[in-house]
């Protein structure tokens, strides 16, 4: 019997092991299957938020370029409407005969081109496809600015300057048409903003067959523009600049360097290391590193040669100044006798700036009791002992050349006669002070104080208009002016 219930027993465990493996395998099955759904639903829930990804950036992006389009068209309209501004108040200005309304109405163009040619910048264009209708607009803007302050002044305009104005408004109508004509393309849906993108990079004609009209053949408009000199920054003169005061022929490296031998002493040099040439278009130079000699540390100079002359453009060294030993004044007179060495006479000491133990010290060109404020050099002399480490003569370069000025007009008591306010007035010659611009104008200088403020004033000796009030800084650091 207990042989009989333990086989019984063992059937049931046996019954019951088989069960088991049952309901395993179909847990394992329902497992599995779940599974494979999760990572298919996953599958289906990637791919649907890929999808929906997909469309927002698209969405995203067709918003984008409808909003760049907008902003591009706005631009494009605003300016095809200055530039009908413009033609109008071109001809107005030709037509006008007093120098008031005259100066207003300039005024409008300069004002209007200004406007057009910032809407002419935000447009998509290729760098240089615009090039000559960016200038002429920015031009007519300059021009017509200067020649509302010269009516303001009571000055009308003369005849080259209204032939000039003729012309300009030629160019302008030109611009008008062809504007209009692409504005005509666009209404038409002929011309696209996208395809301007390419001009300048490749044929336009490849890239829109439809666009009669391209930004590039408007710009070949301006390529026979009139030459206008004038007190502008986009003046011919300001455009085509050049450094008055380089005389000689191009020299080497070798020769530049020889240069930097005689501006120092040779004896004062280990050695000469051309770094770079420095090509700028106005005054070339090339750059050399130079180790002083006799120097226990802080032995290295820098200084920059020009191409053409070989002239020591500037030179400077950087080191360590001790205890003052010398003053302003002697500083000054070191400053003058290392210009003379250098061939730089008639040079007249001005302001200077102290810093660092060093004295910076500007010196003018002064010639027949007149000073050229233009042919300006710097000289920084160390208080210690009296070295010249530092030397600045770009102004005096770019500037330096003989003046052919008119006699003056008015007599200096007539030109104090315009220096209204202040007291202590007193004159100090004549002189030539440089522009904004690039021009220079004949003054007469004046001194004086305001609350305990020195300044000074210049008095156009050709018109008595007054051109400038300097105040006079003086500080610890030394007298400036601004």
């Amino acid at each position: 019997m207990d042989k009989e219930m333990e086989k019984g027993l063992d059937h049931n465990e046996i019954k019951e092991t088989h069960e088991d493996k049952g309901i395993r395998h179909t847990m394992k099955a329902f497992y599995v299957a779940l599974a494979r759904n999760r990572a298919k639903n996953m599958i289906i829930a990637v791919l649907l938020l890929t999808t929906l990804f997909g469309a927002y950036q698209y969405s995203r992006a067709e918003n984008l370029r409808r909003q760049l389009n907008n902003a591009y068209n706005r631009a494009f309209y605003e300016l095809v409407n200055y530039v009908q501004n413009v033609e109008v108040m071109l001809l107005k200005a030709r037509m006008t005969s007093s120098p008031q309304l005259s100066a207003s109405t300039l005024r409008d163009v300069w004002m209007e081109a200004s406007a057009a040619a910032n809407n002419l910048g935000q447009l998509p264009l290729s760098v240089g496809v615009l090039s000559n209708t960016e200038k002429f607009l920015a031009q007519v803007a300059d021009f017509s600015q200067t020649l509302s302050k010269q009516n303001t002044l009571g000055k009308p305009i003369d005849e080259e300057q209204m032939k000039l104005l003729g012309e300009l408004h030629s160019f302008s109508v030109s611009l008008k048409e062809s504007l209009n004509d692409l504005k005509n393309d666009l209404s038409n849906g002929n011309f696209q903003w996208e395809n301007v993108r390419h001009e300048g990079n490749e044929d336009v004609g490849k890239v829109s067959e439809n666009m009669p009209v391209s930004f590039s053949s408007i710009d070949k408009n301006f390529q026979e523009m009139p030459t206008l000199i004038y007190d502008g920054p986009f003046s011919e003169h300001m455009q085509k600049r050049k450094a008055l005061g380089l005389s000689g022929q191009k020299v080497d490296e070798n020769k530049a360097a020889d240069s930097i031998g005689k501006f120092l002493g040779k004896d004062n040099i280990r050695n000469v290391q051309k770094v770079s040439d420095n090509k700028n278009g106005v005054i070339d130079t090339y750059n050399f590193k130079i180790e002083l000699d006799g120097k226990t540390k802080d032995s290295v100079a820098e200084a920059d040669v020009s191409v053409i002359g070989g002239h020591v453009v500037w030179y400077l060294y950087n080191r360590d100044v001790g205890k003052h030993t010398i003053g302003i004044k002697e500083a000054k007179e070191i400053g003058r006798k290392f210009l003379e060495k250098q061939g730089y006479t008639n040079m007249k000491d001005s302001y200077y700036l102290e810093s660092d133990g060093v004295a910076t010290i500007n010196y003018a060109y002064h010639e027949d009791g007149i000073t050229y404020y233009p042919d300006l050099i710097k000289v920084k002399v160390a208080l210690d002992n009296g070295e010249v480490v530092g030397f600045e003569a770009k102004g005096y370069l770019m500037s330096h050349t003989t003046r052919n000025f008119d006699t003056p007009k008015i007599t200096e008591a007539e030109a104090r006669q315009k220096v209204t306010r202040g007291e202590s007035i007193k004159p100090s010659g004549l002189a030539v002070i440089p522009t904004d611009y690039g021009t220079e104008l004949l003054c007469y200088e004046f001194i004086g104080k305001m609350d305990d403020k020195d300044f000074l004033v210049y008095i156009n000796a050709i018109t008595g208009s007054e051109e400038e009030v300097l105040l006079i800084i003086n500080s610890d650091e030394g007298v400036l002016t601004m």
